[in-house]
């Protein structure tokens, strides 16, 4: 059976979109999220007037910017030139005075308002982190006695332009109390006498703002509106989704579960394409189908179910996203998982927020111009797919 002419123009059209657009699809970044990096702060007190922080920091953006920091263009030689020996360390304790010089810079602690006299203790050391180097710096900041203690990050801010939106998470065992905090450029002083719902608070804004101003996650959430007839359809795929991404994040918090971005990533990309190209799928070879269907258990057709088990299988793969986001890959304490934990919570406000925003305005639209808002439909959904694949493509060549 031939296809209805409208449905041939309209996909003539949305051809004619996506080749005016290409040169824009293809100049999106392969890695949505940005360049941004987490520092990993494990503070305790061996003893009333002391402190000891444990700080784990990425190995190559540590090498650059101290590099830059000390104007020493040969630590930035060094540095890079042992990846070939898989002998880190060494450059890192042949550079180590540099390197505190660096990081008590940006980094401190301090009691009763008074800042603490930091020292370094021990050599410096290597660790893997979701297969990337993290140096390990162990630092002793002779405090004096106080009650109440203030920890403070700036490492690696923006204005050194090698990564943006850096987040500093401190597990904490101070003044007979412990926890977790989440530093960033906007809140970069934590004290322990900063209330539990504020603490919680970093963790909710670090959730929403990670949804938000995650290219890829928001593309994946627009090709489930704009696939979506009615609210039911959008209410059971965005719940199969949360179903899955929590599952993932929650396993791996719990150092269960985890697997390299280096197949996350391009898994996230392939979804984006895959949701939003079932939709356009779905519009060439049953056009009807969109709008009338038979249905089964739970008022679901086949189709549905099938997009459903779809939606559930990526949704696994975005919540690794989510929790690489942290760099979660070994258990953490139960203080931690409690934050990160509100962290997943303010991933679901964000994408609530966005469906509450998008898919009533596209229902308004079906109503009132049918044939305007498939058009907007189906060119939104081309777009997101053609986006999906080309960072697919970028993401498993290492683009």
């Amino acid at each position: 059976m031939p296809r209805p002419t409208g449905v041939r123009r309209l996909i003539t059209a949305v051809a004619i979109a996506l080749a005016a657009t290409a040169p824009v699809i293809f100049s999106l970044p392969a890695v949505a999220h940005g360049f941004s990096t987490v520092v990993y702060v494990d503070a305790s007190a061996p003893s009333d007037d002391r402190v000891r922080t444990e700080l784990g920091l990425e190995y190559d953006l540590l090498v650059v910017s101290v590099a830059d920091f000390e104007n020493a263009p040969e630590f930035f030689e060094d540095g890079m030139d042992v990846f070939q020996t898989g002998d880190e360390a060494s450059a890192l304790n042949a550079h180590a005075d540099a390197i505190v010089r660096y990081v008590t810079e940006r980094f401190g602690v301090s009691a009763g308002g008074q800042p603490c006299e930091p020292e370094r203790v021990g050599g410096l050391g290597v660790t893997q982190r979701e297969g990337v180097p993290y140096a390990m710096l162990t630092l002793d900041h002779a405090c004096g006695h106080g009650s109440v203690h203030e920890i403070q990050s700036e490492l690696f801010p923006d204005a050194e332009e090698y990564v943006a939106g850096t987040v500093t998470v401190v597990e904490y065992d101070l003044d007979g109390q412990s926890g977790s905090a989440a530093l960033n450029g906007e809140a970069s002083v934590f004290t322990t006498e900063q209330p539990l719902l504020e603490r919680f608070g970093q963790f909710f804004v670090l959730g929403a703002e990670h949804l938000l101003f995650g290219i890829d996650h928001v593309l994946f959430l627009l090709a489930l509106i704009v696939g979506s007839r009615r609210l039911r359809d959008v209410v059971l795929a965005a719940t199969s989704f949360t179903m899955a991404h929590s599952v993932t994040f929650i396993l791996a918090a719990l150092g269960v579960l985890s697997a390299p971005g280096v197949i996350v990533e391009p898994a996230i990309a392939l979804s984006i394409a895959v949701v939003a190209g079932w939709y356009l799928w779905r519009l060439w070879r049953e056009p009807r189908a969109l709008t009338q269907e038979r249905t089964g258990g739970f008022g679901l057709g086949r189709a549905d179910w099938a997009r459903l088990a779809v939606v559930f299988g990526f949704g696994l793969m975005h919540g690794l996203g989510f929790a690489g986001a942290l760099g979660i890959h070994e258990p953490f304490s139960w203080p931690l998982l409690w934050s990160l934990l509100v962290f997943n919570v303010g991933i679901e406000a964000v994408q609530i927020a966005i469906i509450a925003a998008v898919f009533p305005l596209l229902m308004l639209l079906r109503r009132r111009e049918p044939g305007l808002a498939l058009g907007a439909g189906a060119s939104v959904a081309a777009g997101v797919a053609v986006t999906g694949l080309v960072w697919f493509v970028q993401r498993v060549l290492g683009v």
